[in-house]
């Protein structure tokens, strides 16, 4: 199949219910300008876990294997987790449905394991890379295996970790040919890896490793935070960021970054570079951290601007909090004035703006006295230092309870911010943003909750709340009984060739000169890209609708039926090319056409 970049076709509004959506093929199909969603089905039965089992980290179980009430057995089991199957739904900007694919199923029938951890929120990120392949993380595991996402990985197995199992970790990429590979690594023993992107050659990844008591081993240490890896190489994946204190240390040995490197006191060794958003632009890294009670929740930069790490200066990279971001420790008590954010996904829009997903500090909300920082936060880049413009949270219902066909109703989530975001530019001057949700709710692990994929166009230029009240939140798509949604991603290149995308140029005929001696109208078609989106590759314009008796010809006039006119093009937002255009009109008839522009 020939892949080439394409842009959106006309979409349809509307909000789908994702348990709907078909089961899936072994075949993929993206059309650029879409969104690709990951989602995960807890494919579990009552017979998955049976009441007084031992469970792999610690305790008995005290519900069986029935959705939802499963997740009880995080009480005996603070590490317990299911393993389930990955999907990738292809949806429209408007939320209709495309296609979907089982992810999972496509390994499978090459030989190959790979699983997400149903319950697991920080799980199946997905991130488009510069040369359009996207990539996520899974487990090298089958579906329905306990307590995966705590367990061990090769060569670096914590004697002190209660699940005793050993899994590889690994790396899908999802290739613009529609071919996937998978990397599987040895890194985030203990605990799961959540992002990976492709970058300068090199798959970088976050995560967090550790899952054991007492003061983290070295080999623990050096397995979490950023990670390296060649596509296709591995096992053992390169650590990135220099060490900060001294192997063995109970607080304060890191590697990347420390928050001592800020004047503070020194935290638990391992837990400072919690990550879990990742992203590239202008080919620097940056990543966040968002969870747990050690370190700073806040967004780094990762190396210099400009240019990843490689092996050779992975040793050396610092991993600095970007300017003018928190610096204010996790465990400290949230206030107006100095609020403990929680950022997850984060998305540039120019080097000037960026916007950050926020999932709140889940906690069920029982008054409307408590501040929430839960949104999609828009921070704009003063000089060298960051400022929070506002944070996007209408129509998102904070802390509202929403109801799922055939779930609990006392069970029933409401959303608490955003997870993992993405966006594309208009040519209005406004950004498009996806996020997907973050819940609370009465359940034990708000992991499992349905949870939402939402949208909100925002004025690029504003810089004040009072500037964006009119701006609200839409919901696109709810996942449904037995789903979750974790990843977005919003896809630049095609895998399907001819795709239409006449509704997002501008194509017009000039200088249309006849001539009596060849018989041939010939002029030039400029067609110029009015949307978001670069568009590159293989440009065609075919003309429908011509005139009885009119033929276009190629472009040096021979009558061949030529069909179509095109030029290998890359055009950016509001760029243009012009191409050559000929008639053969041996009558002198009134031409009358209709230019479909297609990426073949």
């Amino acid at each position: 199949m020939t892949v080439k970049k394409s842009l959106l076709l006309g979409v349809a509004a509307g909000a789908i219910c994702m348990s709907n959506l078909p089961a899936g093929a072994d075949t993929l199909n993206l059309s650029a300008g879409n969104l690709v969603v990951t989602r995960s089905v807890y494919s579990g039965t009552a017979a998955s876990v049976i009441i007084g089992q031992a469970l792999p980290g610690g305790g008995v179980a005290t519900n069986d294997g029935s959705y939802p009430y499963v997740w009880a057995n995080e009480t005996p089991d603070p590490s317990f987790g299911i393993t389930a199957p990955i999907m990738l739904d292809q949806l429209t900007t408007n939320g209709t449905l495309l296609n979907s694919f089982n992810l999972t199923n496509a390994f499978a029938n090459q030989g190959l394991n790979l699983v997400t951890s149903f319950s697991s929120k920080s799980e199946i990120a997905i991130n488009e890379s510069a040369n359009g392949a996207l990539t996520l993380m899974g487990y090298v595991a089958t579906i329905n295996t306990l307590d995966v996402s705590n367990s061990n990985t090769p060569n670096h197995v914590d004697s002190t970790n209660p699940v005793t199992s050993s899994f590889q970790r690994a790396v899908a990429q999802i290739n613009t040919n529609a071919s996937l590979q998978l990397t599987p690594v040895n890194t985030y023993s203990g605990n799961n890896g959540r992002a990976a992107v492709l970058a300068g050659g090199n798959y970088f990844m976050v995560g967090n490793a550790g899952n054991g008591s007492g003061t983290e081993p070295t080999n623990i240490v050096n397995n979490t935070g950023v990670q390296m890896v060649t596509p296709g190489g591995g096992p053992e994946a390169t650590v990135v960021g220099a060490q900060q204190g001294t192997a063995g240390q109970s607080k304060g040995f890191e590697f990347g970054y420390s928050v001592a490197l800020n004047g503070l006191t020194a935290d638990k060794s391992g837990k400072d570079d919690n990550f879990r958003g990742l992203t590239v632009f202008n080919n620097t890294l940056y990543c966040t951290k968002g969870s747990g009670s050690n370190g700073i929740n806040t967004v780094y930069q990762v190396g210099a601007a400009g240019t990843p790490p490689n092996t050779a200066t992975a040793a050396t990279t610092t991993i600095a909090i970007l300017p003018g971001f928190s610096t204010t420790l996790a465990s400290a008590t949230s206030t107006p004035s100095k609020p403990v954010f929680h950022p997850f996904g984060i998305w540039f829009a120019n080097a000037n703006t960026l916007y950050v997903g926020d999932e709140g500090d889940g906690v069920v909300y029982t008054s409307g006295s408590k501040t929430r920082f839960g949104g999609i936060q828009k921070w704009v880049l003063n000089g060298s230092t960051w400022s929070l413009a506002y944070t996007l949270q209408n129509g998102l219902n904070l802390g509202t309870q929403y109801s799922i066909a055939n779930y609990p109703a006392a069970l029933n989530p409401a959303t608490d911010g955003i997870r993992n975001i993405t966006g594309t530019v208009n040519g209005d001057g406004t950004v498009t943003l996806y996020g997907i949700t973050s819940t609370v709710s009465t359940s034990t692990d708000q992991g499992a909750d349905p949870n939402q994929l939402v949208s909100i166009t925002d004025n690029l230029s504003a810089t004040t709340v009072g500037q964006v009240a009119g701006e609200s939140f839409t919901t696109l798509a709810t996942a449904n009984y037995g789903e979750v949604l974790r990843g977005v991603a919003y896809t630049t290149y095609s895998t399907t060739a001819g795709t239409d995308i006449s509704s997002q140029v501008a194509a017009v005929t000039s200088n249309l000169v006849y001539s009596r001696a060849t018989k041939l109208y010939s002029g030039n078609l400029t067609v110029t890209n009015n949307s978001g989106a670069v568009i590159s590759g293989n440009l065609a314009v075919t003309l429908s609708s011509l005139t009885s008796g009119v033929t276009l010809t190629d472009a040096t006039g021979s009558n061949s039926g030529f069909p179509t006119i095109g030029s290998t093009v890359s055009l950016a937002p509001g760029a243009s090319v012009t191409l050559p255009l000929k008639f053969s009109n041996p009558s002198n008839l009134m031409i009358n056409f209709n230019p479909i522009t297609t990426i073949q």
